[in-house]
């Protein structure tokens, strides 16, 4: 199966020109981050127009919250899906949406940044953490904004936004929040296993941000596809759709096969 998620930045005057690049991809799953009131109706009637009967959405189930611009988070795809409850302690559910297909579960999340107030960020991870650490054996994929890695070392090591630049641990952050952005990132692959989709099959030697400063300065591999039950074949972001200023996110398109061990 083949899966594209991307951070489409809530563009209304560029859904469709985001929307025909999707409908190219051949994807089985499409994967949303930061749709909005405003483009939720527009994405649905071109993921139907396309193929993707089946969509769920994160902001079908929220209200609206004062005081706060709701992003929310959206799963198509060819194959029946059926919405499962959010996982206990998502701060901001607008932010998570879980969906069981035919063959796999989908967790497609966007993290909140790390200014977010009462650490939405950090209870984000520990509850998606806790909620995928679990898992049975049904082939599961998280994918989307996680807004971490701080950066990724070559021995496959990575620093969290918990530290700074200079590497010093933020003493208004510490380890709780360095654990709860390893937590995803680090840990299910370490410890769970499961397997990040990119890194699996590219190596930890070039950067490979998938958000940048202007002009391609700096930035970070913020969006990710990390799998359970699932062999990755094929791994890469969509570098030109975002320098192309589609979206300040490149997307992530995947190809997925059955693991050995798996009941796909």
């Amino acid at each position: 199966m083949r899966i594209v998620s991307w951070n489409v930045a809530g563009r209304v005057s560029l859904q469709p020109q985001q929307a025909a690049l999707i409908a190219r991809c051949d994807a089985d799953i499409v994967a949303l981050q930061e749709v909005t009131r405003r483009t939720l109706p527009l994405w649905r009637a071109a993921l139907a127009e396309t193929g993707f009967p089946a969509c769920e959405c994160s902001l079908d189930a929220v209200a609206p919250a004062p005081g706060r611009r709701l992003l929310g988070v959206l799963t198509a795809s060819r194959a029946p899906l059926r919405r499962l409850p959010a996982p206990p302690g998502v701060p901001w559910p607008e932010r998570v949406v879980c969906c069981a297909g035919e063959e796999v579960e989908v967790v497609n999340v966007h993290s909140p940044i790390a200014p977010a107030p009462d650490w939405a960020k950090v209870r984000t991870h520990e509850a998606i953490a806790a909620y995928l650490s679990g898992r049975d054996g049904t082939p599961t994929i998280l994918c989307g904004d996680l807004n971490t890695p701080r950066r990724e070392l070559a021995d496959g090591e990575i620093v969290s936004f918990a530290y700074d630049s200079a590497g010093r641990l933020r003493p208004e952050r510490g380890e709780r929040w360095d654990r709860a952005e390893r937590a995803l990132v680090a840990e299910l692959p370490r410890h769970h296993g499961w397997v990040d989709a990119f890194r699996s099959l590219h190596g930890y030697g070039e950067r490979h941000a998938s958000w940048t400063f202007p002009d391609d300065k700096g930035g970070w591999r913020l969006d990710h596809v990390i799998v359970r039950g699932l062999r990755p074949v094929a791994s890469a972001y969509a570098h030109d759709w975002r320098r192309a200023g589609l979206s300040d996110h490149s997307a992530l398109v995947c190809d997925l096969a059955a693991d050995a061990d798996s009941t796909v």
